[in-house]
Parts: C-alpha cells; structure tokens; sequence
C-alpha cells in the first residue's frame, strides 16, 4: 500500500510533538505547509472564565490580539458550539456579515490577514479537552472536502498523541517533585546506566563533584576517595547489575568515604532503580547513588518551623541551632542571648513539642517535613 509522503510526515510529526523541546511545533509547521495556512494553532487546554489555557500556536497571531482572545473574546469563539470530532469552517458556524463584523475577527484574525479557519475538537476521556484550528486567508483557497478529509484522518492519531503528551506531562511533574524532595534533603543523586557509566545527576552531585576532590566523574566513571573506596564502590555497582541480569531480589549497598582533615566522611547509599517488566533499551537508569555530606547539611526554612511546631521565631531559631549540631551555650551564643534566656526559650520549646530532652528536640526537626520546604 502507497502512502501519501506528505500525510507520512504529517503522521511523523503528530507523534513526535509530545518529545519535542518546543511540543508540537513540528507538526504545526508540516500542517501549515499542507494546507496553505496562515496559522495553525493546536489548544491543548481551552481558555476559560479560570485561565487563560494553553494554546500553542505557530504564525498569524499578535500579542495583543492573542492577550485579548485568551481574556475574553473566547466567550464569543463560535467553534463553542463546535461538536467534538465535527470539523466545520468559521463560515459554516456563523454567517459572513456577522463574522466579519464581530469584534474578534476585527482584533485577532483580520490585523494578521486571516479569513477563515477550519476547525475541530478533540475530547480526550479523562484526560483533556482539546482542539486544533487551520487558518487562511482572504485570497486562499476555501476549504473544501479534502481538507476536512485530511483533518478527519489525523484526528485519531492527535487523540493518541495527546495522549501521550499527558502522561508524559504527569511522570515528568511527578520526576520534578520527587527530584526537588531529595534536592531539599541536601542528597547528591547519582543515575548510573546498565553498564554503570554515568546517565544523570542532580544539582547537589554536581555541585559535590566541583567543591570535593574526594569525588570525581573520569570517562563517564564515579569515583570516589582512592584507589581501594573506588575499587569498593565498584564492586557494590556490579553486584547490584548481576542481582539485575539474574532477575534476583533487589539490593542496597552502603559505604563510607573516608576524607582529610576534620571534615566528616561522605554517606554512600547505592541502589536498584526500581524497573518496570518493559525497562529495555541502552541508557536505561539502573543504578541509583545516594551521597550525602555531613559538612552541607538541609536547612529547614525557620517560617516553617514556626508554622509546624507553634514556635516564635527565636525558639525557631534556637532549635534549628540545636538541630545542627550546637551546644546551648553555643546556640546561646550565636544568637547573642545569655544562657539563662535561651534555657528559657529550650524549656518553652518542650512544652510545645511534648518531648523532654535536647536529643528528642533534635529527632523531631530533622525527621519533620520541614526539610522538604527549602
């Protein structure tokens, strides 16, 4: 079976539109070059009296026409009334005379040489409402049963596609979420692939790797203190590949890292990354390192604390001290109050928090969720 090159593009572009940098614009181009259009705009969530929604959009539009439509001049868009799956014309959903009068034709559509546009939307259940506009203009030629032949064609693979621009939306939310999490935990995250080379790290490692000689990324390698910690943390790697290539119950290996001076050894957690029964591929994260630094502990936010525990911004203050590691006479101290006033801050501390000893007072900051809040 022959396949029209153009519709062979087209088709190309629908479905790579959710992985592009800028989504859809592609297949908005590819479209507008088929079907002679001045713009072309794909509304992947319609305005409305709660947002201004999402419209991509490629040529044919102005700032101000496009503010001005995404405000108000929706509530008069006549492809409202529009049926989800029925692709019809401007002209067919409102008489000439009207439409060239109305005022969003005068202030979005004519200031950009738009006549008339071919339309369609898409309900996607459950996940969104959708739609895609074809604009032309005057001296264009009028839509006729080929175009909406086309649009018809496509439609189910846009549905499809929509898709998978939501899903891919949601993972890639809930990615961001669970990254800034262990990013507030002050948690360097290492992503290793199936043969163990580096495939990803987050803000904290890299920011580990450029302050700490102890840690080193050679050949896209992790290493880590000298030549016997490396040789360790190798061999914690390769067991978790071989548990992975035997299909074997998953393991988590911990080590230290021993440094110079007074600074505190560095924490290695190294872990599976948890895979699905279709993880296949190359470049498929496996490995998983965890690295924390005592030296760059979390910081909880003090109005946070305030908010959590009923504190008043110095007992705040005193316990977040105390939390880090400080003496109350340290504490005292770097907060410039005598003894006397920060023991009295410490024991109004407790009655607030139920717990009765500096130690206790410390496990519950450090534990509580006031560390996600940086």
């Amino acid at each position: 079976m022959l396949i029209d090159p153009k519709f062979d593009r087209l088709l190309a572009s629908v479905y790579q539109g959710p992985l592009e940098e800028e989504p859809w614009e592609g297949f908005l181009s590819e479209l507008s070059q088929v079907m002679q259009a001045v713009s072309v705009t794909l509304v992947l969530n319609p305005p409305s009296e709660q947002g201004r929604g999402v419209l991509r959009v490629l040529g044919g539009s102005t700032v101000e026409g496009m503010d001005q439509y995404q405000k108000r001049l929706f509530a008069m868009d006549p492809f409202l009334s529009l049926k989800p799956g029925e692709v019809k014309s401007l002209m067919e959903l409102v008489s000439v005379d009207d439409w060239l009068t109305s005022e969003m034709y005068l202030m979005c559509m004519k200031p950009c040489g738009l006549y008339d546009t071919l339309g369609v939307d898409i309900h996607v259940p459950g996940e969104m409402n959708a739609g895609l506009r074809v604009a032309r203009s005057e001296s264009a030629p009028v839509f006729d049963q080929h175009d909406r032949d086309l649009i018809h064609a496509l439609m189910p693979h846009l549905e499809r596609a929509l898709r998978l621009h939501v899903r891919l939306n949601i993972i890639e939310s809930e990615r961001d979420l669970y990254a800034g999490a262990v990013e507030s935990l002050s948690l360097a995250t290492i992503i290793l692939d199936e043969n163990g080379r580096l495939l990803n790290c987050n803000k904290m490692a890299k920011n580990l790797v450029a302050r700490e000689p102890e840690v080193k990324i050679e050949d896209g390698y992790l290493m880590l203190g000298d030549q016997a910690t490396t040789k360790k943390l190798q061999g914690l790697i390769n067991r978790i590949l071989d548990h992975r290539d035997q299909h074997e119950p998953a393991v988590v290996e911990a080590m230290r890292v021993p440094r110079d001076g007074d600074f505190a050894d560095l924490g290695v957690i190294v872990r599976p990354v948890p895979l699905t029964e279709w993880s296949e591929g190359q470049s498929v994260p496996t490995v998983a390192i965890f690295i924390s630094d005592p030296e760059y502990g979390a910081e909880a936010p003090v109005n946070i604390i305030i908010q959590l525990f009923g504190f008043t911004p110095t007992e705040a203050q005193l316990s977040l001290l105390l939390a880090d590691g400080l003496s109350l006479d340290e504490a005292s101290e770097a907060l410039g109050m005598s003894r006397n006033t920060a023991r009295t801050h410490l024991r109004s501390i407790f009655s607030k928090t139920g717990v009765s000893r500096q130690t206790l007072l410390v496990r519950l900051i450090l534990k509580s969720v006031a560390q996600l809040a940086d």
